[in-house]
């Protein structure tokens, strides 16, 4: 097959991979070994399909599939390095785990930037006095016992973002510590027409209805603060209404309905008083009824443990 033939095959590819799936997960590939792509690829299967390419063909590709569909061009910068493509119409948290899952640990290489903190714990290195200066030069603190080299204490000894040195390379690779894993790591996320930032998967349904209760919260505050009726102060400024109403009733010789059974309490404090006796004997009475009704549960359930045991002891 020719270069031209090709180009044109993965523009076809890509072009029907961006008209069958709503949604693209741009994925960094850096250190990502071609037996991981195969295990990543096979996991993904089912879910999606992953396309690798130059940048510069993707970018051709994306500016003359623009014209039939604009938002193709929301794609174009981030297009850059080693980054590759996860098409799917799946859930998009079960496919950013299967993507995640497959990572593998590597040995720390002199010049590679740290993805993560690397520390080195203390403990006897099973290494030979002689290499003391090695560890000198680090600023590793050690001592010898039973004839070999100990580090005393956990020393921080990458962190992340920095370059690894040679030293610290040689170290990690003496001590068969491999500090690094690697494996496809989710830039951005593209569904219909929307990039985000990956971390908006993990907004969940509760974290959406605290927002939105905090949003009316703060609408029926201004509402009610600047006397402007909306939905979520209109009941406010009615129950606020009606009280203004009840004052005004129990205060003047004005009455209507809902205010009689009141300003009758007020009138007569003896059948206020009364009210108020009943409805505290009323909680004790229900108390005591729930007493009453215990020692009759209590002697149901040991006769039906009895009848469970059918008459016969734990041990006979």
């Amino acid at each position: 097959m020719s270069k031209g033939e090709r180009k044109a095959e993965y523009f076809n590819r890509l072009q029907g991979y961006l008209e069958t799936y709503n949604s693209i997960f741009l994925v960094d590939v850096d250190n990502v070994s071609s037996n991981q792509m195969h295990q990543i690829r096979k996991a993904i299967r089912s879910s999606g399909e992953v396309l690798m390419g130059k940048n510069t063909m993707v970018r051709r590709a994306l500016r003359v599939l623009a014209p039939t569909n604009p938002n193709y061009e929301k794609i174009l910068p981030y297009v850059k390095g080693n980054v590759g493509f996860v098409f799917t119409n799946a859930d998009l948290l079960t496919v950013r785990d299967l993507i995640l899952a497959n990572r593998v640990r590597a040995p720390a290489r002199s010049g590679a930037i740290a993805p993560d903190d690397v520390f080195v714990p203390a403990g006897n290195t099973g290494m030979e006095p002689g290499q003391t200066s090695f560890f000198q030069a680090l600023g590793i603190p050690t001592k010898i016992s039973r004839g070999t080299i100990e580090i005393t204490s956990d020393v921080h000894l990458v962190k992340t973002g920095e370059k690894v040195g040679a030293s610290e390379a040689a170290l990690l690779n003496k001590l068969n510590i491999s500090p690094f894993t690697y494996g496809m790591t989710i830039r951005e996320v593209y569904q219909e027409g929307a990039v985000f930032n990956p971390s908006v998967l993990d907004i969940t349904d509760d974290d959406l209805l605290k927002c939105l209760s905090s949003s009316i919260t703060e609408i029926a505050c201004l509402s009610l603060a600047i006397h402007y009726p909306t939905i979520v102060s209109v009941p406010h400024l009615l129950i606020n209404g009606f009280k203004d109403l009840l004052s005004i009733s129990i205060a003047t010789d004005y009455t209507f309905k809902a205010s009689e059974s009141i300003k009758e309490l007020l009138e007569n404090p003896e059948a206020m008083a009364a009210a108020m006796a009943a409805a505290s004997s009323a909680a004790p009475a229900a108390s005591s009824g729930a007493a009453e009704d215990a020692p009759a549960a209590k002697e149901e359930s040991e006769a039906e443990e009895s009848d469970d045991d059918m008459g016969f002891g734990l041990f006979d």
